[in-house]
């Protein structure tokens, strides 16, 4: 299911993406792009418009795992 969403925070690991739930989702460094990413800084910027996948959600801990890749 690809959603809309708005970056919120970008650290070294990954990007946080907000999709209009409680919980704001984490793009891991791996699933910015399908290219290798060293630096998520070169991929997003914080209040960008991004298209993302959900890949899983953990209610349990609070976590929602999110997929910027094409395929």
């Amino acid at each position: 299911m690809k959603i809309p969403g708005i970056v919120t925070n970008v650290t070294a690991f990954g990007a946080f993406v907000d999709i209009g739930v409680h919980q704001d989702g984490l793009v891991h460094i791996s699933q910015l792009a399908d290219r290798f990413v060293k630096n998520p800084a070169e991929v997003v910027k914080v209040r960008q418009a991004v298209t993302v996948t959900v890949l899983e959600v953990d209610v349990k801990r609070k976590r929602i795992s999110l997929s910027m890749k094409k395929s």
